[in-house]
This record gives C-alpha cells, sequence and structure tokens, in this order.
C-alpha cells in the first residue's frame, strides 16, 4: 500500500475549470530519471550546435508547422485545460509569427561581431549556445509563451528541456511530438513532468546552462534560490500591473474598445493584460460609460460553445483571488459596474468586472489580479498619470493613448516599464525585446535580444604571426 499510495502522490492532475474533473493527469520524473533526461540533453549539445544553422532553422520551422497541423485538436484541449473559448482559434497565429520571425533574424543575430583584422591579427567576436535551456512555461499562453524561447534556444544550437505548468499539462508534449516528428532529435528537445522539489535539485545541481521562466513572482524567488551559487544564467518574466493611459485628445472608442479587451480576454489571464486605467477627466464618465456598455455585451459561459466570449478563469483558486480583491475594494468604497451575471458559479465562472472610485490603498490597483476585473480612475494631467503608472511594484507594459506621438513618447521615457505601447495594447511584437523591470523580472526575449540571451560571446584574439 505504501508503494501504490506513493505513486498516487506522484501524478500531476490537470484540473478542468469547465466542470472540475480531472480533464489529464501524468506521472512525475524521480529525481535520477530527470538527471538522466538533462544528461542526454548535455550530450546531444554539441553534435547539435555543429549542425549548420540553416538546417536548424529549417527543422525548428518544420515543428512549428506540425503543431499547426494539430490546430483542430489543440483548441478544444485548451479550452478544457485552461478555459479560453474555441471561438478564438487557439494561438497558432501568434506562435507562428514569433517563430518564424527567430528564424528570419537568426543569421544576422548569431553573425560573429567583426573587431578588426589586418596582416597581424585577426580579431571576432562569435556568439555561442549556453548548452543546455531549461524553459518553464506559463499555462495563460502556453504555446507562444513555450516558443518564445524553445524556437531561438533550438535555431542558436542549445538543446532544450522544457517543463509545462500542470494546468495545462499535455502542451510540452505535443510540441515535443510535432518537433520530433518533424526530425528534431528527441534528446535535443525534450519535455519532461517535474514536481517542484525535482526542478529545484536539478537547478541546484548545475543540470542547466541557463534557465527561461515565467511565472509569479514567488516562482521566480524559488528559481533564484535554487540557482544561487550555481552562476546559472536566469531570464525571468514574473507578475504585472500594467497601466493603460487615455489623454485628453485620445480616440475614445478606439481606447475603449483595445484596453478593455486588454484587461478582460483570455478571462484577463494574460501577463501584459490592462489591470488599472488612468483617463483624463474630460473624457473619464464616457469612458466608463462605453466601457460597462462593452463588458455586458460579453457572453460569460462554457468555452467549449461558439457563443461564449468570455470563459471560466483557469482554476478556482485564481478565481478567488479576484473575488477578494473585488470584494475589499467595495468595502473602501469602490463601485462594481456589472451587475453579477447568472453563469457566475461563485468558483471558476467570475463575472467580469468594472471597478471604479477605487485608488492605490486598494489590492486591486496594487497587486496582481490576473482576471477579469479592471480600475479605472480620473486624472488630471500627464505627471498625475505618470506618478500614478509608476506606483508599482511590476513594470511589464504601459500603454498610452493620444494623437500625439512626441507627447507619448516623453511620457513613455519616464515610465518604469518594460515596453511603451502607443494606441495599442497587450500584444507582443517579436521584433522587439520583451523584457520588464522592478519585480516584473529581468532578462529579455525575442528580437536581437533574445538570442544574446540564449548564447554567450566567445572572443577570438588570433595573432597570424609570431616575428
Amino acid at each position: 500500500m505504501p508503494a501504490i499510495k506513493d505513486a498516487i502522490m506522484q501524478m500531476l492532475k490537470c484540473i478542468s475549470p469547465i466542470d472540475g474533473t480531472v480533464y489529464a493527469e501524468r506521472p512525475v520524473l524521480t529525481l535520477e530519471a530527470a538527471q538522466a533526461v538533462a544528461a542526454r540533453a548535455r550530450a546531444a549539445q554539441a553534435a547539435w550546435a555543429a549542425r549548420p544553422l540553416q538546417e536548424r532553422i529549417d527543422l525548428v520551422m518544420a515543428g512549428v508547422a506540425a503543431v499547426g497541423a494539430m490546430n483542430d485538436e489543440i483548441v478544444p484541449e485548451l479550452a478544457h485545460m485552461m478555459g479560453r473559448p474555441v471561438r478564438y482559434g487557439g494561438e497558432f497565429r501568434g506562435f507562428n509569427e514569433r517563430a518564424s520571425h527567430m528564424a528570419t533574424i537568426a543569421e544576422s543575430a548569431l553573425a560573429d561581431i567583426a573587431v578588426g583584422e589586418d596582416a597581424t591579427f585577426l580579431r571576432y567576436i562569435k556568439r555561442v549556445p549556453h548548452g543546455v535551456v531549461f524553459v518553464v512555461a506559463p499555462w495563460n499562453y502556453p504555446y507562444m509563451t513555450a516558443i518564445n524561447t524553445v524556437a531561438p534556444a533550438l535555431i542558436a544550437g542549445n538543446t532544450v528541456v522544457l517543463k509545462h505548468a500542470t494546468q495545462t499539462l499535455l502542451v510540452g508534449e505535443r510540441m515535443a511530438r510535432a518537433f520530433h516528428a518533424a526530425g528534431v532529435p528527441e534528446d535535443v528537445f525534450q519535455n519532461v513532468f517535474l514536481d517542484h522539489d525535482t526542478t529545484s535539485a536539478l537547478i541546484a545541481g548545475g543540470a542547466f546552462n541557463f534557465i527561461n521562466f515565467t511565472g509569479s513572482v514567488g516562482g521566480g524567488r524559488a528559481m533564484e534560490r535554487a540557482a544561487a551559487g550555481t552562476f546559472t544564467g536566469l531570464g525571468l518574466e514574473l507578475g504585472g500591473k500594467d497601466p493603460g493611459y487615455v489623454m485628453e485628445d485620445a480616440d475614445l472608442d478606439a481606447a475603449v474598445e483595445t484596453l478593455i479587451d486588454g484587461a478582460m480576454f483570455n478571462s484577463g489571464q494574460c501577463c501584459c493584460g490592462i489591470e488599472r486605467i488612468y483617463v483624463h477627466q474630460s473624457l473619464f464618465d464616457a469612458f466608463v460609460e462605453k466601457s460597462v456598455a462593452l463588458v455586458n455585451s460579453y457572453k460569460l459561459g462554457n468555452p467549449m460553445n461558439a457563443e461564449t466570449t468570455i470563459g471560466p478563469m483557469a482554476n478556482e483558486r485564481f478565481a478567488a483571488e479576484v473575488r477578494a480583491q473585488v470584494a475589499e475594494a467595495l468595502e473602501m468604497g469602490a463601485k462594481a459596474h456589472i451587475a453579477t451575471m447568472p453563469e457566475d458559479d461563485g468558483a471558476a465562472y467570475l463575472t467580469p468586472q468594472i471597478l471604479t472610485n477605487v485608488s492605490h490603498k486598494m489590492r486591486v490597483m496594487r497587486d496582481e489580479s490576473f482576471g477579469p476585473v479592471v480600475g479605472i480612475m480620473p486624472v488630471s494631467s500627464d505627471e498625475e498619470a505618470i506618478a500614478l503608472m509608476n506606483d508599482s511594484e511590476f513594470g511589464l507594459t504601459a500603454s498610452l493613448w493620444t494623437a500625439d506621438v512626441d507627447r507619448a513618447q516623453t511620457v513613455g521615457d519616464r515610465i518604469e516599464t518594460g515596453t511603451v505601447f502607443l494606441n495599442r495594447a497587450d500584444y507582443l511584437d517579436p521584433g522587439l525585446c520583451w523584457t520588464g523591470c522592478k519585480n516584473t523580472g529581468r532578462g529579455g526575449g525575442l528580437s536581437v535580444i533574445g538570442y544574446h540571451n540564449l548564447t554567450r560571446p566567445k572572443s577570438y584574439h588570433l595573432k597570424k604571426v609570431t616575428k
């Protein structure tokens, strides 16, 4: 009996937010089995890096295409695992866009840096792969967040070990199957199921040369603690509390449509979702009125139904945190504008909410909500808006709304954030570095800088003659 109990305790279970049932389960690897995975990845890395760059690019892009061929199966699978409505069609467009861009820029991004050559010396800097890259991916956009690192890491000549969140248990398995079918060697790209203790032990034991983690601030701290003293490089994308600022000359309808979608899409479970909005006082009432009308048009329900526009949150405990933040804000004087929807079950199915009469004394304006709620405040000037936007422990993106590009750049220069958007929000451009500051993390993915973070510089100082 003890052996059976231990085996059961070592199962990872994905609980579907649709109905609370176990949708999928997988056994975790023992520490010894996990160490063997890392060892195989290390043994395979040199041969993979020795392949021509174009060959690695072609194999990775074939793997991406193979994931796309699974999309009809992936879309309902995602709905079951994390609640996103099937009407939105999955993540392949962004998945492919990001991988394709990184493939396109690979040759130039990874090219040697010429320092100088004459009759006596040849000097240059190469970009060489770290070795084994460990990717710990989140559940909210499980394919797109994973490919941000998986594609450029493999293209750059690293081998990759992928660990996905339990809430989207099947994603890494599908990605590995697709890439292997496309010709990427099994030891070059491996998917693993691990518990926290084994993950920490692998990191502490120096199993990896670089780690990319997307998740909570607490999870990022755990990664840093595990890596302490190993000198393993870390890329961390952690929490966010992204602001929008609507200036007096903004296109009001466009601002409402984009910012509210940025707050509510995917049930608010977006790394760069809009969680607080500051509106110039001259537009405030109209902005709130239009925003409330838009949210009232949403259809909360089962994500498998075509008419559903907003599904359940991925887990009951996530919804409970949003409800707690809203309840505390109401007790402190906030006003809720959306009546409880009939489909709100007090569990994973949660009414999207707009709050006014809010302040930064309320957790809903300070702590990451990661759910379908947004607080809206009036402001009288850029100075006030900048102070409020910077009054946060996080710094991922900020969305500015004005017809004046110069003004937006001036305001943007003063915001403590990784990305400044003008007249758009909640989008990841693979040509730009995806990065954050403060408790949002460190490092950067995608763009040329993404390749720089997934490789190390190696200098060559070659003296051609000795006389």
